[in-house]
């Protein structure tokens, strides 16, 4: 498995180099500018947790088109370990996303002040870029596997929206359970259950896979 890792890791190497630079750049200017449009914030958290969900889930063409996909699976290794290691490494992916967005939104924190109207917004945020990546990358794979590899930018563009659609959809639905205004007790519990639903579904995301990938021939 930690050699599976290694070679994700290097095959997202380039694309997080070049999108790792421009969340910098972007997160200096995020933070130097004054946040009464906190508009900016919210789409530098957004980009960035989705963002490098994305360069995970975009390596997978990259092995395609060399062919590295296919030899792999000559070596010593199992199938499902070869699943597992693409969603372990767009969860961790994730985290470094969780990461940028944190650090930015904290620095502009506490140089300008809390830019929202609830303390339970940025909780939110997190819970959204972290939903749509976590459905994004349970509805990815099994496309993936199931339509084939040269499909992978169409499948990708399904899936974001698909990631989007769910969780807006949760979010209606809970509003709609709860009624509005939400309080911050509900806005929280709104927040546990989506990123609950999320995680568990990308949970159960990835036997579906294997089991896909297991009938799979070359």
């Amino acid at each position: 498995m930690k050699g599976l890792l290694k070679n994700n890791f290097y095959a997202t190497l380039s694309n997080v180099k070049v999108f790792s630079a421009v969340m910098i750049l972007l997160g200096v200017f995020v933070v130097a500018v004054d946040n009464t449009i906190p508009s900016l914030i919210i789409g530098y958290m957004l980009l960035g947790m989705i963002g490098f969900s994305l360069t995970a889930i975009a390596s997978l063409r990259k092995e395609s088109t060399d062919k590295w996909s296919k030899y792999k699976l000559t070596a010593p290794i199992k199938r499902a370990d070869v699943v597992k290691s693409y969603f372990l490494s767009l969860f961790l992916w994730l985290l470094v996303g969780i990461l940028f967005a944190g650090i930015g939104v904290g620095l502009s924190v506490i140089l300008h002040g809390f830019p929202f109207d609830r303390n339970t917004d940025i909780f939110m945020l997190f819970v959204v870029g972290s939903g749509i990546s976590l459905f994004m990358g349970a509805i990815f794979f099994p496309l993936f596997y199931l339509g084939g590899e040269e499909r992978n930018e169409v499948f990708l563009v399904i899936s974001l929206l698909c990631g989007i659609g769910v969780i807006m959809g949760l979010s209606t639905l809970i509003n709609t359970l709860f009624g509005t205004p939400l309080t911050s007790l509900q806005v929280i519990l709104d927040g546990i259950i989506i990123l609950s639903c999320a995680l568990l579904t990308f949970a159960l995301s990835c036997p579906l896979t294997i089991g896909i990938f297991m009938k799979k021939e070359f």
